[in-house]
C-alpha cells in the first residue's frame, strides 16, 4: 500500500484528473457513445499518469537537489526503478486501451504523449519547452473527435484553444519553480521571459482560448456567460500574481478555465468537428 500510495502521488494527481475530467466534457460535447466515452477517459488517464510518473523518475535527482520533500521518490517512499515500470506500463495500456478507438485516435494520443514525454526528458530545459504543450494540448480536442464512429480531427478553433490554454498551463505551473529550477540547470520558455511576461503570454492564452471557443459555439447566450466567466478567472491569475507573486493558484486557475471551457462546450452543444 506504501508503494501504491507513492506511485500515485508521483503521478501529479491534481493535473492528471483534471485532464482525464477534461476528457470526459469533451467526449459528451463530441456526442460520443456511453462505451465510447469511458475508453476514451481510461485512455487518457493512464496516459496522464504516465507523464506524471515519467516527470518525477527524470527530475528526482534535480528534485532531491532542492529539498523538495513533497516528493514521494525524493523521500523514497518508492524506487525510481519502480516508478519507471509503472510509468512505461501505463504507457502500454493507455495505447492499448486507445487502439480500441480506432487508428486515428491511436496515433493522436500517441503523439500527444510522446510530445509530453519529450517535454519531461529533453524541451524542459530548452527555449522549446513550451512546444510540447502547444502540440500536446492541441491534439487533445481531437481525442473525442477521432474517436467517434465517424472520426475526423477538431475543428480548427478546437484545436487553437486547446494550444493556447496548454501555453497558459505552463507558463503558470513553471512559475512558482524558476529559482529551483535555475539552480539544477533548467533554463525553459519561462526562465528566459521573466515572471512578469509570462504572466502576461498566460493571461492572453486563457482568452485567446475563450474567444476561439465563444465563436465556435456561435456566440449563444449562454456561451457569452461562460465566456465572462474565463475572462474573471484570467483577470485573477493576473491579479493574484502581481499581488502574491508565482504562486500554485495561477496553475489552478488556468486548469479552472479549462474546464469552464469544456463545460461551456456541454451545455451550448458546439460541434467539435468542422
Amino acid at each position: 500500500m506504501r508503494t501504491a500510495r507513492a506511485l500515485w502521488g508521483a503521478t501529479h494527481p491534481g493535473p492528471a484528473v483534471v485532464v482525464t475530467v477534461l476528457s470526459l466534457a469533451l467526449g459528451l460535447a463530441a456526442g460520443l457513445e456511453a462505451w465510447r466515452v469511458v475508453v476514451l477517459v481510461a485512455a487518457v488517464f493512464f496516459g496522464q499518469l504516465s507523464v506524471g510518473l515519467s516527470n518525477d523518475a527524470l527530475d528526482l535527482y534535480r528534485d532531491a537537489a532542492v529539498g523538495r520533500a513533497d516528493k514521494p521518490l525524493v523521500r523514497g517512499d518508492t524506487r525510481r526503478q519502480t516508478a519507471w515500470v509503472a510509468a512505461f506500463v501505463c504507457v502500454v495500456v493507455s495505447l492499448g486501451v486507445s487502439l480500441v478507438l480506432g487508428l486515428g485516435m491511436l496515433i493522436a494520443h500517441a503523439v500527444a504523449l510522446a510530445s509530453a514525454w519529450a517535454y519531461n526528458g529533453l524541451l524542459k530545459a530548452t527555449p522549446l519547452s513550451i512546444a510540447p504543450f502547444l502540440v500536446s494540448f492541441g491534439l487533445f480536442p481531437s481525442l473525442p473527435t477521432l474517436s467517434a464512429p465517424d472520426p475526423q480531427p477538431a475543428a480548427l478553433w478546437a484545436t487553437i484553444a486547446g494550444a493556447a490554454l496548454g501555453a497558459a498551463v505552463h507558463l503558470t505551473n513553471v512559475l512558482p519553480d524558476l529559482d529551483d529550477d535555475r539552480r539544477t540547470g533548467i533554463r525553459g520558455l519561462p526562465h528566459r521571459l521573466g515572471a512578469p511576461l509570462s504572466v502576461g503570454v498566460a493571461v492572453a492564452g486563457i482568452l485567446a482560448a475563450a474567444v476561439a471557443v465563444l465563436l465556435g459555439g456561435g456566440g449563444s447566450p449562454a456561451g457569452w456567460v461562460f465566456f465572462g466567466l474565463v475572462v474573471a478567472i484570467a483577470v485573477g491569475v493576473a491579479v493574484r500574481m502581481r499581488r502574491r507573486g508565482p504562486d500554485r493558484t495561477g496553475f489552478r486557475l488556468v486548469m479552472a478555465a479549462a474546464l469552464v471551457l469544456a463545460v461551456q462546450l456541454v451545455v451550448t452543444s458546439a460541434a467539435l468537428t468542422a
